[in-house]
């Protein structure tokens, strides 16, 4: 009969509240094993009265075979320990009168709870391993990455919950459970990567854009200067910008790398043709009053009448950019002005004070 009682129904229909009894037949199973059954006769028609009748009013088979079920339970039961000490009749009565007492308000949890319980405990600890995989990444990283991660750490932690969870039928709610929870986790990490990754690449587009700003306003334009700052730049943000946020941030910096060029061009033969103006008045000046060398005078006499004549005969400074000996004189000024040994732009005052001084 308890056999029978303890089997489990049969729930293809997944109806939750057939679920809990079975989880309860399951619990009780545990017991089950040991059991001993003993018949009782009705001790009085009149059941209401029980608790106030002596043994003489009882009916007497019912006392005959109440005192052969202490004889029973006697021959059974072993001594009940607490702390090292043997409880007699009325210390284990008393002590089940409050281990009942604890079970129906649920301090002590039943067998079915336990493994609950128990499952859960080995759930926090795949969890954890879960967590410690990705945790060990250094954010942000690309999404490919991060996924890759991903899937090791899953399957670390579902291999650990089939090592180490206990019971077949609880086992399927905890793995769902713990599926959930990794999702849970695994979207934190990707809303984490995104803003890592947007920060970092945020930061270095803003260090690019205030270098070709920088660039934008040298005292002494130099075009190899200008394309060494934009090859690091972009040689630099194409390495460190990595994660979800890099392919909008490529765009952005592309965009912002080539307005920056064309309009370094646009006013680099400007600046060029004026500097060239103000070098051949200055040489002049040298020339006469300072070095008094003929020859220095001439050159520099030279050089201005042919970038102020050529000027207003061909009607703008534009087309002077397109002639073959702008190109010389171009070719002259990169090699003066910028070097990777010497950068004229940087050093050109200290230099200038210590020809003075020289003079």
């Amino acid at each position: 009969m308890v056999n029978e009682a303890l089997q489990r129904v049969p729930n293809d229909n997944g109806n939750k509240y057939i679920d809990e009894v079975n989880q309860i037949r399951d619990s009780l199973a545990v017991m089950g094993n040991n059991s001993t059954a003993f018949s009782l006769p009705q001790p009085h028609l009149q059941r209401t009265k029980l608790c106030d009748m002596d043994d003489k009013e009882l009916e007497p088979l019912y006392v005959t075979r109440r005192e052969q079920l202490k004889q029973v339970v006697g021959s059974i039961i072993k001594p009940k320990f607490v702390q090292g000490k043997t409880l007699n009749g009325k210390e284990f009565v008393s002590f089940l009168q409050q281990i009942l007492e604890a079970l129906n308000k649920g301090e002590i949890p039943s067998t079915g709870s336990l493994v609950e319980i128990f499952n859960k405990a080995i759930l926090e600890r795949c969890l954890k391993v879960y967590k410690e995989k990705l945790e060990g990444l250094r954010l942000p990283v690309p999404v490919e990455k991060l996924q890759q991660i991903h899937e090791v750490a899953n399957g670390e932690a579902k291999l650990l919950f089939d090592k180490q969870h206990f019971g077949k039928h609880h086992a399927v709610q905890s793995i769902l459970k713990l599926e959930d929870e990794i999702t849970k986790v695994y979207k934190n990490f990707l809303l984490a990567n995104e803003y890592q990754s947007s920060k970092l690449c945020e930061a270095r587009f803003s260090e690019c854009e205030d270098q070709m700003d920088h660039l934008q306003v040298l005292k002494l334009p130099s075009m190899a200067k200008f394309n060494a700052g934009f090859f690091y730049c972009n040689r630099t943000f194409v390495m460190e910008c990595v994660g979800p946020a890099k392919e909008r941030y490529d765009h952005r910096m592309s965009k912002m790398l080539l307005k920056s060029r064309a309009l370094f061009i646009k006013e680099y033969n400007n600046k060029l043709f004026n500097w060239l103006v103000t070098f051949a008045l200055v040489m002049v000046v040298l020339g006469r009053f300072v070095i008094k060398f003929f020859l220095l005078e001439i050159a520099a006499w030279v050089m201005f009448i042919f970038l102020e004549t050529y000027t207003r005969m061909f009607w703008s400074a534009e087309s002077l950019y397109y002639n073959p000996a702008w190109h010389i004189i171009v070719s002259s000024w990169e090699t003066i002005v910028y070097s990777p040994l010497l950068d004229l732009d940087r050093w050109a005052i200290p230099i200038a004070l210590l020809l003075l001084f020289w003079l």
